[in-house]
């Protein structure tokens, strides 16, 4: 098992109160386990807890309770010991790069921090490729790019290390209904060619049934359903069936 996420709580503190501290529950006894080289889709609606499982998995933050294991280690020691292994691909494709990098810049960014320079540019040629972009974007910057080619620099940059563990964070949700298909090809692509494995946070049920083998449904902060890909008609929890009932093609066929 490559990831193991414990019994995982997270509350914040409330705003206003002098003498009480009240806080606000946001993840409540998150328990599951992403098997090495799978897409676990993780599918919520907004302000289910989605993007702070995200962070908590990433070890951006701490969680109230409970832990984050990858291959045995909690999440922070097994990042000190394998750099550049763990990697995310957010939403806002624009915010999550420098204005004043070119794209040669952005997707060597994390080499440079490792120290990894060696045939820098020949290896960004390379990773341009993969996703398929032409070597002529190499010198634009952010803003002389669509939306589509700046998310495939970001994801260029995000395998740049060659990753085991990839955390895609609503990384389509701010693209055209045609490019999200591309890029979700791209990514079946990738991960299977690099041997990586996913957890795809997103609400696109669609999107979700496309590219993972299992998919959580989480709900007020609960993990409330767990589907393989091939029976999400077996959904049993009605925020689950509401969910697959809007979207008819997959609970029809089960896939």
């Amino acid at each position: 098992m490559l990831v193991e996420v414990n019994h995982l709580s997270k509350s914040y503190p409330q705003s206003g109160g002098f003498f009480r501290k009240e806080t606000t529950e946001i993840l409540k006894d998150i328990h599951f386990e992403i098997r090495e080289g799978e897409c676990l889709g993780l599918i919520g609606e907004s302000g289910s807890g989605k993007s702070t499982l995200s962070r908590l998995i990433l070890g951006l933050e701490k969680p109230t309770q409970g832990e984050v294991r990858i291959e045995g280690m909690v999440v922070s020691q097994w990042m000190k010991k394998n750099k550049g292994k763990i990697s995310v691909v957010f939403q806002d494709y624009t915010s999550s790069v420098n204005g004043k990098f070119i794209v040669r810049d952005i997707i060597a960014e994390p080499l440079v921090a490792l120290g990894d320079i060696a045939d820098l540019d020949d290896r960004v040629n390379d990773l341009l490729a993969k996703v398929g972009l032409p070597h002529a974007v190499m010198h634009k910057y952010a803003h002389e790019l669509s939306g589509g080619q700046l998310q495939r620099v970001c994801i260029a940059r995000a395998i740049s290390t060659k990753p085991k563990f990839v955390v895609l964070d609503e990384a389509l949700s701010s693209l055209d209904v045609s490019v999200q298909a591309q890029i979700l090809e791209l990514l079946r692509t990738l991960q299977h060619e690099m041997n990586m494995t996913y957890l795809f946070v997103a609400h696109d049920l669609q999107a979700v049934a496309n590219l993972c083998d299992r998919v959580l449904f989480l709900y007020r902060g609960t993990i409330v359903e767990e589907l393989e890909r091939n029976h999400l008609s077996d959904a049993t929890n009605e925020y689950a069936k509401a969910l697959l009932a809007s979207v008819m093609p997959f609970r029809a066929n089960g896939t």
